[in-house]
């Protein structure tokens, strides 16, 4: 794997969790907007929709570098849309990365079959 494909992951796995957050965060805000009279909904939206829109992008800067297969590709974008699922790709980005980092060291190394 090369940099910028490394890069990429690490974009993409650094921006998952807080976007899992505050997606959590504008579900408890509309909630509470519908119970009381606290409405945090148009900043949470705000924010979430940033962050939603950054995982976007780099969810295809990844796709792209990575080359991963569609069916790869499509799950992380459902994670995306889903309420936990940023914390679950970023779990998966995780294992993805380090399998990748021993790969490369073994290939550098010259160890056959990696």
């Amino acid at each position: 794997m090369d940099i910028k494909t490394a890069s990429a992951l690490r974009r993409l796995r650094l921006v998952s969790a807080p976007e899992a957050v505050s997606f959590l965060l504008l579900l408890v805000c509309s909630v509470l907007k519908r119970t009381t009279d606290f409405n945090a909904v148009p900043v949470m939206g705000m924010v979430h929709g940033i962050l939603f829109v950054l995982y976007v992008i780099f969810w295809a800067d990844a796709w792209n570098r990575a080359k991963w297969g569609l069916k790869t590709a499509a799950l992380y974008f459902v994670l995306s849309v889903l309420p936990t699922g940023g914390f679950f790709a970023e779990r998966k980005l995780k294992g993805e990365a380090e399998r990748a980092v021993i790969a490369s060291r073994a290939r550098n190394e010259g160890i056959v079959g990696a």
